[in-house]
């Protein structure tokens, strides 16, 4: 699209980013006695609540008469907008070492695209205790958002700050029906994950060298004669003089320390975008076609 192909499996990530938040909630059932006598990993589905409540209403595989297990959870993405108050310089490009034994070529990307995804976690439980259990080990955390951090883009070798937001919590019971009805509860957490889309690379090299030139316009007003009762008509013909040039360039001296002095640098060729060098401004000024040096 647009003549890009490209693909960075970003939405993918955040899925499974926010998956893996909720993967390993466990719970435990006591006796009369307050002993513990059972121990329950919560199952985590990526899906639609209202598949996974049609599966406790009916068999699973329409072939055998076990019914869904409770507890257990599910999630979906279920919307993203455009996120304007995270909008970044559009203009604004992101560099990386392209090859790190030739550091004189670097991936390029432009600022990402700041969008809120929404996600749903439905806690389905038959009793009302295990949804409190499940529930006081999720909502501490968000106050109400949790970061998360994570490599999203590889190739670039970025680290991103993810902020998850929990914006609601919700409560029903399907517990409506006649006596056969299996009961449920199912409490749904909304969260925001405030995340960023990412648009191509491009290999790119280093600018070592900027040339700036000022130039002066001159103008030569040329009069016309007429005859008497006539319009005296004034035509000016302008060209452009070359009065200054201004020359920028890297300085860095062999033991590595930056410079500003062009007579004691290394070689522009030998120094690297990741060096700590300095800047060597070089001006010339021209007179009548006469050129005069100096640097600063």
């Amino acid at each position: 699209m647009f003549g890009h192909n490209f693909y960075h499996s970003t939405l993918r990530k955040y899925v499974i980013i926010f998956g893996t938040l909720f993967n390993e909630i466990k719970i435990y059932r006591t006796d009369n006695q307050g002993n513990r006598v059972q121990d329950i990993k919560v199952p985590l589905t990526y899906g639609p609540r209202d598949k996974t409540i049609a599966r406790l209403e009916q068999d699973p595989d329409l072939d055998r008469e076990v019914a869904i297990t409770l507890p257990r959870m599910s999630f979906e993405m279920i919307g993203m907008s455009y996120a304007t108050e995270r909008k970044l310089n559009t203009v604004r490009r992101n560099v990386a070492v392209h090859d790190t034994n030739n550091k004189s070529n670097y991936k390029t990307m432009y600022n990402p695209v700041p969008y809120d995804i929404t996600f749903e976690l439905n806690i389905f439980t038959k009793y009302a205790e295990d949804s409190t259990k499940i529930l006081e080990q999720i909502m501490p955390f968000f106050t109400p958002e949790f970061t998360v951090t994570a490599t999203l883009l590889s190739e670039m070798n970025w680290t991103v700050d993810i902020p998850i937001v929990l914006e609601a919590v919700s409560i029903q019971d399907t517990y409506e029906a006649d006596f056969q009805q299996r009961r449920a509860l199912i409490h749904t957490l909304t969260f925001t994950v405030k995340g960023q889309l990412f648009g191509p690379v491009s290999k790119t090299g280093i600018i070592k060298t900027a040339n700036l030139n000022f130039y002066v316009d001159t103008s030569n007003p040329i009069a016309n004669s007429h005859p008497a009762n006539t319009v005296i008509a004034s035509i000016s013909t302008s060209s452009n003089v070359l009065h200054q040039r201004t020359t920028i360039t890297p300085g860095l001296l062999a033991n590595g320390s930056p410079t500003t002095n062009a007579s004691l640098t290394v070689n522009t060729s030998s120094i690297q975008a990741n060096d700590n060098y300095g800047y060597i401004t070089n001006f010339e000024e021209f007179f009548s076609g006469d050129a005069n040096t100096s640097t600063g």
